[in-house]
């Protein structure tokens, strides 16, 4: 449900009349990833529907325990059914001795759970609760809206996965139309930010126009997510010309397509990146989509996807910034999840070590693939190229789009600065659900 009204959001003008530029839909390739379009709405028990998670205020028709009393069964008002196993509806009793509602969370400890237990009573309160007693004579009781959430129907499911993890990715390319949104409305409005960061997780990259061009910016929208994301270069870092840097960042010359700090076990999944000065001539900033190339790479090539899905990587790094450190890791190109589909990209060609841990008759093979994974990333098929202007911040997905620089004349003196930092998807989800709640008005 909220889906609808945030794509009704996601279209509306930002306060103060100015329109929020964002990528509109492409025929054809968005995929919410681990869902299925054409949801069976039939189950074979009793000819019942499975229960529709949508429903509003959902009423009860008829409880019942079933296979001796292992399950309860649920049928609502609208006609469809539910089954909940009893040792997860003992698991989850709401009562205060099992549940801590000040802390949302589950007082009663798992060496207390019988879990072949069985209902001794369950009857309907009203249509909008159950009751159930237990062998030990404990009393639950669990509200009619609560359940419904909680449904083990697969449509359920889905939608509760929908509803909390946001997987609906829209994929793009060379026609990429950056979205865009301005600075001073996110950090002030909680509509543009909910718009921001439905964006950032949607379509993996978004730019926020109008920040003042000085440092300090990106540690102002930290504390709008919540907070960023502390390494071994800082809280915030300086991409600009170098003496001896300690970063091929730090450079003038070109930067192939990466994911940043693939070498940490778990890799920041936001960058922030603030212009405050651009070079007149070069320092063009190139984007691509990461799970669009792999999936283009898996129907292209399923040898080269499976090699770069299993091989672990050895990455490193060591150097001296905001503390000394020596940084050694392990990762696939390519992270995917039980059903195969890419979740984290994990490239970095400068910090990709010397070492290779495999066998030396796999090694050949291992470089074909990426290279067929490197000429996609780089086709003009797939990349998009931009300038960023001072003021601008590209927000970005690093766990997907990698991202690259056109190299620029060094000079004297630093003709080009941008700022950068990092922050977890963790605390940016977050702040997603928590400004959902305040903007859509539910829980």
């Amino acid at each position: 449900m909220w889906r609808a009204v945030a794509s009704v959001l996601l279209r509306a003008k930002v306060p103060g009349g100015r329109a929020c530029c964002l990528l509109p839909a492409q025929k054809g390739r968005s995929l919410v990833a681990g869902t299925t379009r054409h949801r069976r709405r039939d189950i074979a028990a009793g000819g019942l529907r499975a229960a529709r998670p949508l429903s509003m205020n959902p009423g009860i028709q008829k409880v019942e325990a079933l296979d001796a009393g292992h399950f309860v069964r649920v049928e609502w008002e609208d006609g469809s059914e539910s089954r909940y196993p009893c040792v997860w509806l003992r698991d989850n009793c709401q009562c205060p001795h099992c549940f801590l509602r000040s802390a949302r969370a589950r007082r009663l400890v798992f060496e207390d759970l019988d879990v072949n237990i069985v209902v001794k009573e369950v009857a309907l309160a009203d249509r909008k609760k159950i009751s159930i007693t237990w062998p030990d004579e404990h009393a639950s009781e669990y509200e009619a809206e609560w359940l419904k959430k909680r449904c083990f129907s697969e449509e359920a499911r889905a939608e509760m996965r929908e509803d909390l993890f946001l997987p609906e990715r829209q994929y793009w390319g060379s026609d990429l139309q950056l979205p865009k949104i301005p600075f001073e409305e996110v950090m002030y409005n909680d509509e543009s930010a909910y718009k921001w960061l439905c964006t950032l997780k949607k379509v993996g990259i978004v730019l926020l126009t109008g920040a003042a061009a000085r440092q300090g910016e990106l540690v102002k929208l930290g504390h709008r997510i919540g907070f960023l994301r502390l390494t071994f270069y800082g809280p915030t870092w300086q991409v600009q010309d170098k003496a001896d840097a300690n970063n091929v960042a730090y450079t003038t010359g070109k930067l192939c397509f990466h994911t940043d700090y693939p070498v940490l076990q778990h890799p920041p999944g936001v960058q922030l990146l603030h212009c405050i000065k651009q070079t007149a001539a070069g320092g063009e900033s190139e984007v691509v989509d990461g799970f669009n190339v792999s999936n283009k790479l898996k129907k292209q090539n399923p040898q080269a996807y499976q090699i770069l899905s299993s091989t672990a990587v050895d990455y490193t790094d060591v150097g001296v910034d905001y503390c000394d450190f020596a940084v050694q890791n392990k990762q696939r190109i390519i992270d995917v999840d039980s059903r195969g589909q890419a979740v984290r990209i994990n490239y970095n060609n400068a910090t990709r070590d010397t070492v290779f841990d495999i066998p030396a008759e796999k090694v050949r093979p291992f470089y074909a693939a990426l290279k067929e994974f490197n000429d996609l990333l780089n086709s003009t098929e797939h990349k998009f190229t931009y300038k960023l202007e001072p003021g601008d911040i590209v927000t970005f997905d690093n766990w997907r789009v990698l991202h690259g620089r056109q190299s620029y004349p060094s000079g004297s003196e630093v003709t080009r600065h941008l700022e950068g930092a990092y922050a977890d998807w963790d605390v940016v989800m977050s702040r997603l659900r928590l400004l959902r709640k305040r903007v859509l008005n539910r829980d």
